[in-house]
């Protein structure tokens, strides 16, 4: 898949003298790589599914598509989605919750929190 994506960037830009010398190294020192690079596979692709495993709430399963930036020519941004009501789903609302700051609470005196004099 790696080599395939490779491949698709050195069709992208040709004469990109940096991508270029990166394939000659890699033909030549790797057979597996030279295998792969004469199959002449490309990926492009805009879509699909990827297991992520997060540190905090563990594997997730997210749908991803990859938009073209129409303004900036060879960057591409991708979106992450879980499936509504899905494990996943819930475990990224986990995450959200978590990287809420905390509520202030109201003081004992029923004064909303921020009130000039009192002690919030």
């Amino acid at each position: 898949m790696t080599v395939a994506n490779l491949r698709t960037a050195a069709g992208k830009d040709p004469h990109d003298p940096e991508l270029r010398d990166l394939i000659a190294e890699l033909r030549a020192r790797s057979d597996g790589f030279r295998r792969r690079w004469g199959a002449h596979d490309v990926r492009a692709h805009g879509t699909g599914v990827k297991q992520v495993r997060h540190p905090v709430v563990g594997e997730l399963e997210l749908s991803y598509q990859s938009l073209d930036l129409r303004d900036a020519p060879g960057l591409t941004m991708t979106v992450y989605t879980a499936e509504p009501g899905s494990l996943s789903a819930e475990r990224l609302a986990m995450l959200d919750i978590a990287a809420r700051p905390p509520a202030r609470a109201a003081s004992r005196a029923g004064t909303p929190p921020g009130r000039p004099g009192r002690p919030c």
